[in-house]
C-alpha cells in the first residue's frame, strides 16, 4: 500500500545527519520519556544517569553534542558544576537546565554558570520540544558565523580604571582583581563589540544567552546590575552601562 508506506516514511534520509543531544537525568522514568519524544521529533539522542559519567565525556568529547539537557541534582557531580566546568572548558554546546529547583536564586545560578535555558519541572512537552529546536536554530546560526572570516581577536580592553582580561575572565583594578563567570564575561565582550549601539532584550537574549527572543526572564537587567557594581564608580547613576526604558541597553566605553 503505497499510500500507508508514505505515511511513515522518516522525516530524515540516510544521507541527512541527525542533530545530537545528550540527556543528563538520574530519574529513570522521566529520561526515558524524554528520550522517547526526542527521537520521535527524530533527534540522535545519548542518555545519562550520573553526573560523573556525563562531564567525562563532555571534556573528552567536546564536539560531540548540539544540544545538553541537563538535570541539577545528579549521582556524582551536580549539573551546576557540569554546567561550569564545560564553560571554563571553553565548550560552547547549548545547555538547558532541566529542574525541580525553582527559586529565582537557583535559576539565576543557572545561567550565572553558563547555561542557555532554564526550565522547571513538571514542564510542558511543547514548550519543552519549542526550547530545543529554537537551541538548535541558533547553534546553526552561530556554526555558520564562525566560518565567516574570523576578525581580530578581542583579548584586552580597558573599562574606565579595570583592564579585563577576556582570555583569563579577569578583571584588573588599582584595588583588585577579581574573575568574572562565563556568562558575565560574554556579555561584557558582546557589548565591547558593540559600544555605542543601541542594544535591544530581544538582541541579548539570542546573541548571549542563545535563547529565544521571545523569553520572559529578567536575566539581561540582572546581569547588566553586576557588570555595573564592578565597574561604575556609582551603580546608581551609571556611565558606561546604559538602561533605555522600553528600548534597550548601551555600553558607552568612553562614560556618557
Amino acid at each position: 500500500m503505497p499510500f500507508l508506506s508514505q505515511m511513515f516514511e522518516p522525516m530524515n534520509t540516510e544521507s541527512e545527519k541527525k542533530p545530537r543531544i545528550l540527556v543528563v537525568e538520574d530519574e529513570v522514568n522521566l529520561a526515558v520519556g524524554i528520550r522517547f519524544s526526542l527521537e520521535h521529533e527524530q533527534y540522535d539522542v545519548t542518555l545519562i544517569h550520573n553526573g560523573d559519567e556525563a562531564l567525562s565525556l563532555l571534556l573528552n568529547e567536546p564536539g560531540a553534542f548540539d544540544v545538553i539537557v541537563l538535570d541539577i541534582m545528579l549521582p556524582g557531580v551536580n549539573g551546576f558544576t557540569i554546567c561550569s566546568q564545560v564553560r571554563e572548558h571553553g565548550i560552547l554546546t547549548p545547555i538547558m537546565f532541566l529542574s525541580a529547583k525553582t527559586l529565582p536564586e537557583d535559576k539565576t545560578h543557572g545561567f550565572d554558570v553558563g547555561a542557555n535555558q532554564y526550565l522547571a519541572k513538571p514542564f510542558d512537552l511543547d514548550e519543552f520540544l519549542a526550547r530545543i529546536r529554537n537551541m538548535l536554530k541558533l547553534q546553526q546560526l552561530q556554526s555558520e558565523k564562525e566560518q565567516e572570516p574570523a576578525s581580530e581577536p578581542l583579548e584586552e580592553v580597558r573599562i574606565g580604571k579595570a583592564t579585563v582580561n577576556f582570555n583569563t575572565l579577569e578583571v584588573r583594578t588599582p584595588e583588585k582583581t577579581q574573575n568574572l563567570t562565563f556568562l558575565e564575561m560574554t556579555l561584557l565582550k558582546y557589548f565591547v563589540q558593540n559600544a555605542n549601539r543601541l542594544i535591544s532584550k530581544e538582541e541579548l537574549l539570542e546573541n548571549v544567552w542563545k535563547t529565544s527572543a521571545g523569553m520572559n526572564t529578567r536575566a539581561p537587567d540582572q546581569f547588566i546590575l553586576r557588570l555595573r557594581k564592578i565597574f561604575e564608580e556609582d551603580s546608581t547613576h551609571p556611565r558606561y552601562f546604559l538602561t533605555y526604558r522600553n528600548a534597550g541597553y548601551r555600553f558607552m566605553p568612553d562614560g556618557e
